[in-house]
């Protein structure tokens, strides 16, 4: 635990906060930020007598559920119950996002907090059972070998993600993914700039103190479960797919009423993936519509909406095959933990040093009405970006190619997953070259110059909101776009402006034979 308060403290809750305040400031979504550098856009197994058997709930799992196939490339037959269970989960989605933040906000607040009732329930009943205690010892004492290694032992919070990414990964998916845009699109929503910095640190710490209390959780149920079985907790913890579909499920139905405990356990994981899947579409749609922004496009957000939750079911369906776990796996291990750590990394550079940090300081202050703490100023600047640097050093350096269970990954699905991973973060690059190229100079120098100074139109978004250095030039066509309480300064501004050019006509100008003319009497011989 020691690695994962390290990362929290000094790159998650930064990180959390300088996205939060990049979508707050330009109130945009996660690509129309990039206006602010535009070439950055691109855009278990049961343990008896110490033999080694499968239980029952991992060959339901495997056999029934999954009906997996022997090899990746086996796709196999598509699992309709799964398949039906993906379309429902879509449509479900969908519904709740029909009108924006509007429908979305309300459900929200059911889905978040009724998994700490659940939380709390199970934590009560796990307590109270043999051998809880021996399940917390095992989580909170420290594996003084796992320090300096770039992944993460099993704990609470891997049981909503499907594998142990690396750490840095880690923090990230759990404030909201940072780095996904989604807190960028969180923070367009938010209400009261003056609460943005207390908002990111509620958050934050809130956020990892319930994988924390996750923990608590799960390995007090996982020491009960060693204790009727007479083993290590070690040898009963798992993670990813194995603790959320098999280990933990196994073990509650060891307590009495295990019904009870299976569906709220369950159902605690549906809202936690709904909730995900939120975050995940709203920004999707935001992105077409801030990007394309046409008329149509604006009317018919609902059609939007419609099309990429279709997207989204049909590029799921492959997971439904009985090679589908095979592919979740790779997508989770290369598509979704890798790239995070470079693309914060890319983030940071950014945003301090291609932008400006004095530039960013000045708008978050604008925002704020205060500068950001020199804490959040020195995380931005340095620690983050040499700890994000040193994570992902220790990534490659410590890589290994993923497997599940016995089976070991072929190569070609190893280059899939590789290729996965670069998709996300090549963009920039290319998109960088193309920007470039595209840019007014002589040389490469002057071009480059051009393309990572901000686009002109970089700033609050809402005309209200656009105000000190991005406030427009004052004229009767931008005194309705200001906001009301400068309004009647600016009118006031163009009185003085008109009374001045009334004055004019009284200044003489020297005429083209050397006399004095006059504009209030135009004849010369007056």
């Amino acid at each position: 635990m020691l690695p994962y308060f390290i990362m929290l403290v000094f790159c998650g809750i930064p990180l959390f906060f300088l996205e939060l305040s990049f979508g707050q400031f330009a109130s945009q979504g996660c690509l129309g930020v990039w206006k602010i550098s535009p070439m950055f856009k691109a855009a278990v197994s049961e343990v008896v007598n110490r033999t080694k058997r499968t239980s029952p709930s991992e060959e339901y799992w495997k056999h029934y559920v999954l009906n997996i196939s022997d090899d990746i490339g086996n796709f196999g037959e598509v699992r309709l119950p799964i398949l039906g269970c993906l379309a429902v989960s879509w449509f479900v989605v969908f519904l709740c996002l029909i009108k924006g933040v509007k429908s979305s906000g309300k459900v929200v607040y059911f889905t978040a907090t009724f998994p700490y009732l659940v939380l709390t329930i199970l934590f009560i009943r796990g307590i109270t059972l043999d051998g809880a205690i021996n399940g917390i010892k095992f989580y909170l004492t420290p594996q003084w070998q796992k320090v300096l290694d770039a992944k993460l032992h099993p704990c609470g919070v891997a049981l909503c993600t499907p594998a142990t990414p690396p750490i840095g990964a880690q923090v990230q998916r759990e404030l909201s993914r940072p780095c996904w845009w989604f807190v960028s699109r969180k923070g367009l929503v938010l209400c009261d700039n003056s609460l943005e910095e207390i908002d990111s640190i509620i958050i934050s710490v809130t956020n990892c103190a319930t994988s924390v209390y996750a923990g608590f959780v799960i390995f007090s149920i996982l020491g009960f479960m060693a204790h009727n079985l007479n083993v290590p907790v070690s040898e009963v913890a798992d993670h990813g797919p194995g603790l959320a579909f098999v280990a933990y499920p196994e073990a509650l139905t060891l307590l009495p009423i295990s019904p009870l405990w299976s569906l709220l356990f369950f159902f605690m994981l549906i809202l936690l993936g709904l909730g995900t899947q939120f975050c995940l579409l709203e920004t999707l749609v935001t992105a077409v519509v801030d990007e394309i922004g046409t008329d149509w496009i604006i009317r018919n957000k609902t059609v939007v909406t419609l099309s990429v939750a279709i997207v989204g079911f049909l590029l799921g369906v492959p997971l439904t095959t009985q090679a589908g776990i095979y592919w979740l796996l790779l997508m989770d291990n290369y598509a979704a933990s890798f790239s995070l750590v470079i693309i914060s990394c890319i983030m940071c550079i950014c945003v301090m040093y291609v932008y400006g940090y004095r530039n960013y300081f000045k708008d978050v202050e604008m925002m704020l009405g205060f500068p950001p703490p020199v804490f959040f100023k020195v995380c931005w600047r340095f620690i983050s970006p040499l700890i994000i640097s040193f994570i992902l050093i220790f990534t490659v350096i410590q890589y290994k190619p993923i497997k599940y269970n016995n089976y070991v990954y072929p190569g070609w699905s190893l280059a899939i997953g590789f290729s996965m991973a670069l998709s996300s973060v090549v963009c920039i690059p290319i998109y960088a070259l193309y920007k470039i190229s595209r840019s007014p100079g002589a040389t490469f120098r002057e071009r480059l110059k051009f393309a990572c100074m901000a686009d002109p139109n970089w700033g609050p978004a809402l005309q209200e909101h656009r105000t000190g250095r991005y406030a427009p030039m004052a004229s009767e066509d931008t005194v309705e776009a200001r906001p009301l309480k400068e309004k009647e300064e600016l009118k006031e501004e163009l009185k003085d402006d008109e009374k001045e050019r009334k004055d004019e006509i009284s200044l003489t100008i020297q005429g083209s034979n050397g006399s004095t003319n006059t504009h209030s009497n135009p004849n010369p011989n007056a």
